[in-house]
């Protein structure tokens, strides 16, 4: 198994932490999506990290991938089979990657053009991302000392993602029950060994 990864990206980073906890073997290949690495692009043609390279074939999208880790890996399953348990994993593992996609809208605005960037835009979606971080501050999913599943590990990604590009939200202001979710969570290997600002 190959999968194709840029170290600071927090899709990849769900990917690499589930292979991890699940116990599974992937070789992990940082590409360049800006630069169309030729891998990248025959893996994915939108030329997007992460593309799970199997042997039945390429998977994209990051919920998508880490279901098939978990599938395939061993130990608890991250994501419960069925039943009320698995939605409301869902619920939040969605929820977080609602948070991600806001703060990759940013990021993608920020780097245009100063004259090209629209103020109103960035405001949005700052709204919206710090909307999330209030809802999952009130989430029982996220209090501290839970088993670990796909909804903790994403909002886990999340809020070490935002520290790491957008220092000047400061998303740990009043917001103590993520931050002790961050703290436990960082703390176990398979965070501790992707971290965002490792590359």
């Amino acid at each position: 198994m190959k999968l194709h990864i840029t170290v600071p990206s927090p899709y990849a980073r769900k990917c690499r932490i589930v292979a991890r906890e699940k116990e599974l073997a992937v070789e992990e290949v940082v590409v360049d999506p800006y630069a169309s690495d030729p891998r990248l692009v025959a893996a994915n043609p939108i030329v997007q990290v992460p593309a799970l390279e199997t042997d039945d074939g390429v998977l994209t999208d990051s919920p998508v991938i880490c279901e098939w880790l978990d599938v395939t890996g061993s130990g608890p399953r991250l994501l419960p089979a069925d039943g009320a348990e698995r939605w409301r994993v869902k619920r939040l593992e969605t929820l977080a990657n609602s948070g991600l996609e806001m703060g990759v809208k940013r990021v993608l605005e920020l780097r245009r053009p100063e004259p090209e960037r629209s103020a109103s835009w960035l405001a949005r979606w700052t709204d919206n991302l710090n909307r999330v971080l209030d809802r999952l501050e009130a989430d029982p999913g996220i209090a501290a000392g839970l088993p670990l599943d796909m909804g903790r590990i994403t909002a886990g990604v999340l809020v070490t993602w935002v520290g790491f590009r957008h220092p000047d939200l400061n998303w740990d202001k009043g917001r103590p029950r993520l931050i002790a979710l961050q703290t436990e969570l960082e703390a176990r290997s398979s965070f501790a060994e992707t971290r965002p600002d490792a590359g």
